[in-house]
């Protein structure tokens, strides 16, 4: 059976891209990471992957002027790398909805909430002055709206007494590393699909989001 062809953006330290990678080359992904893009040509993850032999795509968002034509061109650029499936793994930027249009069912995001409560920044201090009792992560499809493509899969954890925004991102970092592997894995091996803004599994619509558990699979 042939590999996937992944693209990975990112925008920052590249952890997540560090698990996709080990993942890929221990065998539990079958596929390639054929590109690394970012919107920030300094960002760690570029030069770790720079080091590591994939291919990299920088091209600084900051002070584009058009939004818009900054996507469209930064995607075409993407996209010569004929990748199956793009993954933003820290990807710091709300993509332009015309921009991803062709990527629809082939573009997936991590989030660092249990969505659709908290998208966008700050998710881990906001739980905090919320006062809820549990936080997780989010593997959802990009669509236009920010954070609000359908989700497929999560991964839950407490909130514990004395918790800091430092002490939750901490301790959700590893799980969210997990969470994505097995979404990514789970997308490759499973006849999932994004039709009418509803996700299909094997011809039969999800009914919630699966669930990793304590055993890393996710149900």
């Amino acid at each position: 059976m042939s590999r996937a062809r992944l693209a990975v953006l990112v925008s920052g330290r590249g952890s997540n891209l560090e698990a996709l990678r080990s993942a890929c080359e221990a065998g539990l992904i079958a596929a390639d990471i054929v590109l690394v893009g970012s919107n920030r040509p300094h960002a760690p993850a570029v030069r770790w992957a720079h080091d590591a032999g994939i291919a990299t795509l920088a091209s600084d968002s900051r002070g584009c002027g058009d939004r818009a034509a900054w996507d469209r061109g930064f995607l075409a650029e993407v996209a010569a790398f004929w990748p199956d499936w793009i993954v933003l793994a820290g990807f710091m930027r709300q993509l332009d909805g015309p921009a991803i249009s062709k990527w629809i069912g082939r573009m997936i995001n991590v989030h660092p909430s249990l969505l659709p409560k908290y998208p966008g920044l700050h998710t881990h201090r906001r739980v905090l002055e919320a006062g809820e009792r549990e936080h997780g992560a989010s593997v959802h499809f990009v669509t236009a709206e920010l954070d609000g493509g359908p989700v497929l899969a999560q991964v839950r954890m407490p909130v514990q007494q004395g918790d800091t925004p430092e002490s939750l991102a901490a301790r959700l970092l590893p799980l969210e590393h997990r969470l994505l592997v097995a979404s990514v894995a789970f997308l490759l091996s499973h006849r999932v699909e994004l039709m009418s803004g509803c996700i299909w599994l094997e011809g039969v619509p999800m009914s919630g989001p699966l669930q990793l558990d304590e055993g890393l699979a996710l149900r």
